[in-house]
């Protein structure tokens, strides 16, 4: 086990997850952000079955620097609840291990 994570967050358009992608990585709260483009999410919002095209966001940073990832995806979002999913990473190549650690000062 590692005390790497990812996080992972949706956005509704290319834009807005580029815009959280590059401040992310701008502020050293995350090595890398893949961006995954049209996912199509089917969700329950407000009572009713929802239908959306949207851009998934993998975030590559640290435990410890997961918790600032959540606050600047909520103060960058346009969502009323972006989605904020931490996964540890089991295991991984030692030298991209350092990479992300030394990324996110």
């Amino acid at each position: 086990m590692t005390d790497k994570v990812l996080v992972l967050t949706t956005a509704g358009n290319e834009g807005e997850a580029q815009k959280i992608a590059q401040e992310l990585v701008e502020r050293r709260l995350a090595a890398c952000v893949n961006i995954i483009p049209r996912v199509q999410s089917i969700y329950r919002w407000e009572g009713k079955v929802e239908t959306a095209e949207e851009f998934l966001l993998v975030i590559k940073t640290t435990k410890t620097r997961s918790a600032d990832v959540k606050v600047a995806i909520r103060e960058l979002h346009s969502y009323d609840l972006p989605e904020c999913v931490v996964v540890s990473m089991e295991d991984g190549s030692a030298e991209y291990l350092k990479w992300i650690e030394e990324s996110v000062g």
